[in-house]
């Protein structure tokens, strides 16, 4: 009977919830689903200077948004790391008994010296195998290091193909350290063993560590995962994208108002191309479509401005009332720009459609509606400076308000108005709605201009009109 693929995701909790792990468990998750296998989420606590229970739970949450988590039967966990320690000493126990490994006494600076003595300080100053033959057991202070076999180690990678490492450039590493507590390495691969994991899809800054995890697993008497790297990603000076210096946060693009649909489309195009003209498409068919050896060697650009634009896609395929339902807590609540009172669900509902089509980001839609929930719009010192400089603007303006006061309060009422004062003054229609535009919403940009009016009603409106007429004298 054949077994059960296990895939797994091991981050970290040491900060936000990286774009690249986000792609990373995608993938993982995809060949889960694929295979009708198990994604087990592991979450690898075992650095106390660095987790925070706070970036355990943001890794679940951002999990969940992007559809990975328990309400799937593909899905374990999440298991914790620390819960493992026994056995990870156990294990280097183990590989000490059966002479795969040996503990030495050097410190950082006996190696370096060692280094500078044998000539060899220009050269990689790593650890010269010195205590292999020492025959020294535990003690306070004692690492214990692996005895790296001669010969060479190939790693089968699903991306990268045959990967092959001459062990002579590999040191005798260290196990457990000086406190007897493991490293990764040793404590990532007994998990591993314990939890069944068959596949291992990982970034590619890990492939340096695959040969030694192979020797770990074979020396635990367990042959290896099947290993598969997968590019990193990189900013636009094409460098690997950092918590430091880029925007790497998924819990970040999720305030922003980045669909979670669109997130996990864009993430899968970063170095895997679905078949056809275009990008953009279900996950069940990424799902379908999706194979590790297709996969590309080279880095991927988190182009942040494409992804914006896979969300746009997003939200206009969206139905109105999905639409208005993802706005709401941008409208409500918190991160609403007005007071609760002010706010009208079936005036916003009205000018939906025009908002729809014209943001990327769900945060935008409150600057482009906040004034119809406010008494007077706070109005942009630049765009006003701009849209009153003509000579013509205040005398149109007027002009436009008297015509206001009497015509049907109708969107192509309130057009024909403006339409015939431009006659008069020979403007075009878009000329003249600038400094309308600005007295009304207060900006320079934002949906249709006539059909928020209405919306307002003519008493705002001319209200708003003659605030602007007296700020531009």
């Amino acid at each position: 009977m054949a077994q059960t693929p296990r895939y797994r995701f091991a981050p970290s909790p040491t900060g936000y919830f990286h774009v690249g792990g986000a792609r990373t468990a995608l993938y993982n998750w995809i060949l889960a689903l694929q295979t009708n296998g198990v994604f087990v989420l592991r979450i690898e606590d075992t650095d106390d200077s660095r987790n925070n229970p706070q970036w355990t739970q943001g890794i679940l949450d951002a999990l969940a948004w992007l559809g990975v988590d328990g309400s799937d039967s593909h899905f374990e966990g999440p298991f914790f790391q620390s819960a493992n320690a026994m056995l990870h000493v156990e294990a280097a126990e183990k590989l000490f008994a059966q002479g795969a490994a040996y503990y030495c006494d050097l410190t950082t600076e006996d190696i370096q010296k060692r280094a500078k003595e044998s000539g060899k300080q220009n050269e990689r100053q790593g650890y010269d195998g010195y205590s292999r033959d020492r025959g020294l057991g535990p003690g306070d202070g004692r690492v214990l290091r692996f005895r790296v076999p001669e010969g060479s180690t190939i790693v089968q990678d699903q991306v990268r193909g045959s990967v092959e490492f001459d062990n002579a450039t590999i040191e005798d590493f260290v196990l457990l350290r000086g406190n007897r507590s493991p490293v990764f390495l040793l404590a990532n691969v007994v998990d591993d063993i314990t939890q069944g994991i068959t596949h291992v899809v990982r970034a590619e800054e890990h492939l340096p560590n695959a040969p030694k995890q192979q020797m770990i697993w074979r020396a635990l008497g367990h042959e290896p995962p099947s290993w598969a790297h997968v590019p990193v990603l990189v900013n636009e000076q094409r460098k690997k994208l950092s918590k430091r210096r880029d925007k790497v946060a998924v819990e970040q693009y999720r305030e922003e108002g980045i669909l979670a649909a669109a997130m996990k489309n864009y993430l899968m195009t970063l170095g895997w191309a679905p078949t056809g003209e275009t990008e953009i498409m279900p996950f069940e068919k990424i799902t379908a479509e999706f194979k590790l050896s297709s996969v590309n060697h080279s880095p991927a650009f988190f182009d942040i401005v494409k992804m914006h634009s896979f969300n746009a896609d997003y939200i206009r395929a969206m139905s109105l009332a999905e639409f208005i339902s993802a706005c709401e807590p941008w409208l409500t609540g918190e991160k609403a720009k007005w007071q609760a009172q002010n706010y009208d669900a079936k005036v916003f509902a009205e000018i939906a459609p025009l908002v729809q089509t014209r943001v990327q980001l769900l945060q935008d839609v409150p600057s482009m509606v906040d004034f119809l929930f406010c008494d007077l719009p706070t109005i942009d010192d630049a765009a006003f400076t701009k849209a009153f400089a003509p000579e013509w603007a205040g005398v149109t303006l007027i002009e436009i308000r008297d015509g206001f006061t009497t015509c049907e309060f109708t969107p192509d009422a309130l057009k024909a108005v403006v339409e015939a004062v431009g006659e008069k003054h020979s403007l075009k229609l878009g000329k003249l709605q600038a400094p309308l535009r600005v007295a009304v919403t207060g900006r320079s940009v934002g949906p249709p201009l006539f059909e928020p009016i209405a919306l307002l009603g003519r008493e705002a409106t001319l209200k708003r009109i003659d605030a602007a007429l007296a700020k531009k004298v």
